[in-house]
């Protein structure tokens, strides 16, 4: 893309990379799970970049199969018991480290690999298991409600702190973050996620709003989270694989919450 100006460069990539979700999601449960596996791949690369960054780099062997398990342990994997998981991951994972080099910093970096397994595995899981526990209605309407709705408070709140922003959000984590953006975020995340929960999800218009003000909340916790690691990590991106957008986490760091939310307050209200 030599030769575009830095904004075309991102509308471009971003368009290319909206057309390559939307035909995998077309295509159906396989099309899910290719998103999920490279996406989340991705994003355990890319955190394993930032822990080092961050002083205990976590290792791979830890990361990568406990980052598939937790992505797969609602779906393909959930005879696996997860107390067996997490205890072979406690006892190997640690003993481990008793034998490698920089035994300091063992204890360190294996939390931090289980710590990244699950940041970047549990959100793809639940997006699996929104996909595959709907009944109201399809489970790709839900999946791009819920990201539409992430979508559109990110804008909301960019613009609206753009334009009327004057008090400070985080500063300490996201100088650029403003009280008044935080709020337009939410305002816009309401009436999308009510009215597709209408039109697509056969959704009561109180959950619907309810629905949508927890997206709002989540959307902007995990995007302060991931702003807080590359802070901590001294990066301004988690990676430069999409031009102009830097990395994937930071591409999909206000979508990593949502579903979890949503899920647990469909499933408990039995609104699926």
């Amino acid at each position: 893309m030599a030769g575009l100006n830095p904004l075309m460069v991102r509308v471009v990539s971003g368009l290319l990379l909206l057309a390559v979700l939307v035909g995998l999601l077309v295509v159906g449960l396989v099309g899910v799970y290719v998103i999920v596996l490279v996406l989340g791949g991705i994003g355990l690369w890319e955190f394993r970049g930032l822990s080092a960054r961050m002083g205990y780099r976590a290792p791979s062997w830890l990361l990568y199969p406990l980052g598939v398990f937790f992505t797969l342990s609602g779906t393909l994997l959930e005879r696996v018991p997860l107390q067996l998981v997490l205890a072979i991951a406690l006892i190997a994972g640690l003993s481990v480290f008793l034998f490698l080099p920089g035994r300091r910093e063992g204890l360190g970096r294996w939390a931090m690999g289980l710590a990244g397994a699950v940041y970047i595995g549990m959100p793809f899981n639940y997006y699996l298991l929104l996909f595959q526990s709907a009944h109201r209605a399809p489970g790709v309407a839900w999946l791009l409600l819920v990201i539409l709705t992430v979508a559109v408070s990110d804008a909301a709140a960019l613009l609206g702190g753009m334009w009327l922003g004057r008090h400070p959000f985080f500063p300490a984590i996201s100088p650029r973050k403003t009280v008044e953006g935080a709020l337009v975020g939410l305002a816009c995340s309401v009436p999308v996620m009510l009215a597709g929960g209408l039109l697509l999800l056969d959704l009561p218009a109180l959950h619907a709003a309810v629905l949508g003000l927890l997206i709002g909340v989540a959307a902007q916790v995990g995007d302060l989270v991931e702003s807080q690691m590359k802070r901590l990590a001294r990066v301004k991106d988690s990676s430069h694989l999409i031009p102009g957008h830097g990395g994937v986490l930071d591409r999909i760091d206000s979508a990593l919450f949502p579903p979890i939310v949503v899920f647990i307050y469909v499933s408990y209200l039995h609104l699926q």
